[in-house]
């Protein structure tokens, strides 16, 4: 956390995991810069075919000419033999072009991965795996809006529809949550509310007859008439023990409980990172923060107080494994995101207690937002003791990208954040811990701490992984493990 301007460069909000001292000099970015993004390459490049005249123009009438011999009458056959191997071979490559576009690419379906099974639109959210890794059967349930309306997939109309709360109970709540990725042990509650106006979509409603242990999205079915919805919640999350807003201008610390879901990423005793808490075995943290140290055994994650030291007095929690994002690019920061699963279940309290995931349909973009962390107070300062707060601004993506700010550097999968007049950023030290943004009473993980160039400098906000974009990574991660 950071309340003063300094010199800019190019850094990670943690310093230790600043992937520019690996780079051999001619791929070091320039002093002030942003990391080199690699060039980019058009997806397709057009080859112009070679073409083929088939319009011939009759030859002028020659003399006749001498009987031709043996050999020179085998011509005509050659050029049926050419004409038929010619013709076989723009078969063959017809047929390439439509297995290519109408399997490989998928366009008449879905694919089970990139370039993996191609099965129709009615086989997803049927009930039956089709995919060799379940991807058909994982993403049929999803959470709207910040009232946690449960909508279900329809196959039949392709679209998401709210489902409706005739004969539905709480079995079937905690076998759609646990669908989501929750364990089952988490599980809150269900309540109805009314369905309102007709919905132009329709709803899904149990089928009479519906039973227990068969899927749940394969015993549902279209329905034109509602009288009430479908409110789930999987888990108790975004509510704090404490207020901060009255302790919060431009960098403050914070109190025991305002941020029960912060938690401080430590190896050998030392603070490296942070994280947040969204279910009692999993952590949301940055992939940058796991790219030297990639072993789970050298973690151990601490929660439940705002020092840092007291913290120590009990043990930290034991990481299963690592799950950075597949397609983490160290050069541009793209998918900056990663999953700390724990050995061992933390037990929630006032002071450890996890922090709600952003639901579709959320609009959390340009609100005021709060960040938290150990890290240093100033560019290559120390690390502080104490759990450090602040407010910040969420700016548009078109703001971040103007050439007077980040200069194009915000892609799709982050976020930027801070005061663009300066004086309030995350810094090292600060990296895969929350950005949060309270809406309806509860808070959002809106990012994890990623990158930025220097530390609250003008026109220089932090850069945070855009934890909505990823929300369909994260629950299939939790779905897998």
């Amino acid at each position: 956390m950071n309340d003063n301007q300094y010199q800019a460069s190019p850094i990670y909000d943690n310093r230790g995991f600043q992937h520019e001292e690996r780079r051999t000099p001619s791929e070091a970015p320039q002093q002030g810069l942003y990391p080199c993004r690699p060039q980019e390459i058009p997806s397709y490049v057009a080859v112009t075919p070679n073409t083929i005249n088939t319009h011939h123009s009759a030859p002028p009438a020659a003399a006749p000419q001498p009987a031709q011999r043996n050999g020179q009458q085998k011509c005509p056959l050659k050029r049926v033999l050419c004409g038929c191997l010619c013709g076989l071979l723009l078969l063959a490559l017809a047929g390439i072009l439509l297995w290519y576009f109408l399997y490989y690419q998928c366009l008449l379906g879905k694919s089970c991965r990139s370039g993996g099974r191609c099965l129709s639109h009615s086989q997803w959210c049927d009930g039956v795996q089709d995919c060799s890794h379940g991807e058909d059967e994982s993403q049929c349930f999803r959470l709207h809006g910040t009232n946690f309306l449960l909508e279900g997939y329809s196959p039949e109309s392709r679209r998401w529809m709210p489902v409706c709360a005739e004969s539905w109970d709480n079995n079937y709540g905690r076998a759609v949550c646990e669908h989501i990725g929750y364990n089952r042990q988490d599980y809150v509650s269900y309540t109805q509310t009314s369905a309102g106006s007709l919905s132009s979509r329709g709803y899904m409603k149990l089928q009479p007859g519906s039973k227990y242990g068969a899927p749940i999205h394969s015993q549902l079915t279209f329905s034109s008439y509602c009288t009430a919805r479908v409110k789930l919640q999987c888990i108790e999350c975004g509510v704090s023990s404490a207020d901060p807003s009255t302790r919060i201008v431009g960098g403050t610390e914070a109190v025991n409980g305002a941020w029960p879901w912060q938690v401080s990423l430590q190896i050998k005793g030392y603070h490296l990172c942070g994280g947040s808490i969204i279910s009692p075995y999993w952590i949301l943290s940055a992939a940058h923060c796991f790219q030297r140290y990639s072993f789970p055994g050298e973690w151990l994650v601490y929660s439940g107080d705002v020092s840092l030291l007291q913290m120590h007095f009990g043990s930290g929690k034991t990481v299963d494994k690592i799950i950075s994002h597949e397609k983490f690019n160290t050069k541009t920061n793209d998918n900056d995101i990663a999953l700390l699963k724990l050995v061992r279940p933390l037990s929630f309290t006032r002071t450890v207690k996890p922090v709600c995931l952003p639901n579709v349909g959320v609009d959390l973009s340009e609100h005021p937002a709060w960040i938290t962390g150990w890290g240093a107070l100033r560019s290559s300062g120390h690390t502080p003791d104490r759990l450090n707060q602040a407010q910040v601004a969420i700016y548009s993506r078109e703001n971040c990208n103007r050439p007077q700010v980040l200069e194009g550097q915000i892609t799709r999968t982050m976020i930027c954040a801070g005061k663009l007049q300066g004086g309030v950023d995350t810094c090292q030290g600060d990296s895969g811990g929350p950005l949060v943004v309270k809406e309806a009473n509860v808070w959002w993980l809106v990012g994890d701490t990623s990158w930025g160039i220097g530390c609250a400098l003008r026109n220089k906000p932090g850069v945070y992984g855009n934890v909505s974009y990823f929300i369909n990574w994260v629950y299939e991660q939790m779905q897998n493990e």
